[in-house]
């Protein structure tokens, strides 16, 4: 005789739901309080177009630097992808002389200045992702071909394991030029802020 079992019926094991539900939450709550406090980089989508930073100097406590892959929403160059191969240039805390930021925007330069009557620009946590830098650098306590992965001067900003990278205790750049594609800060403060149409960034 064929036995007959009842339906089972759809329920929800409520102690192995909290058991899951409850980390994921405290993760997601960690990772909130990290970003708040600009302990992660912020990950975004480029718009691909670059623009010019340049200071006439920059002191910094804390300094990192390693290769970053970007993404672009459009191609960056033609016949290209989206990607674009860039170095994430990190900073604890920093200080900017004469802070200059143009943009190109269609056929214009949109500029920036700021740190220029005396009291200069203030940043934490200071991230660019540059294809070119120049200017007259001086360097303590450096460790050059570090593993990414194990950098220590910016809290929370490390590069991929095996990846190659390096770290200073403080960094001084003089006439600084920065050829950029993205910047994130925790804090960025600009006194004597001017913002207009003019002449690029030199």
């Amino acid at each position: 005789m064929a036995s007959h079992r009842r339906p089972v019926r759809g329920h929800t094991q409520w102690r192995r739901f909290t058991a899951i539900l409850l980390p994921s939450l405290a993760l997601v709550a960690v990772l909130l309080v990290l970003t708040a406090q600009s302990l992660l980089a912020v990950s975004f989508s480029i718009s691909g177009t670059p623009f010019v930073v340049t200071a006439r100097e920059l002191k910094g406590q804390g300094f990192e630097q390693f290769g970053v892959l970007d993404r672009s929403v459009l191609r960056v160059l033609p016949g290209h992808t989206n990607q674009i191969i860039l170095t994430a240039n990190a900073i604890r805390s920093a200080t900017l002389t004469d802070l200059c930021q143009s943009v190109s925007i269609g056929g214009l330069s949109l500029r920036i200045t700021a740190g220029d009557a005396g009291t200069p620009v203030r940043a934490t946590n200071l991230i660019v992702d540059a294809d070119r830098l120049s200017g007259n650098a001086r360097f303590t306590h450096i460790n050059i071909g570090q593993d990414a992965s194990t950098l220590t001067e910016v809290p929370g900003v490390r590069g991929p394991a095996g990846d190659f990278a390096q770290q200073a205790a403080t960094v001084t750049i003089t006439h600084l030029f920065q050829h950029a594609f993205a910047t994130t800060a925790g804090t960025f403060t600009l006194p004597d802020l001017h913002l207009g149409f003019g002449r690029a960034c030199r």
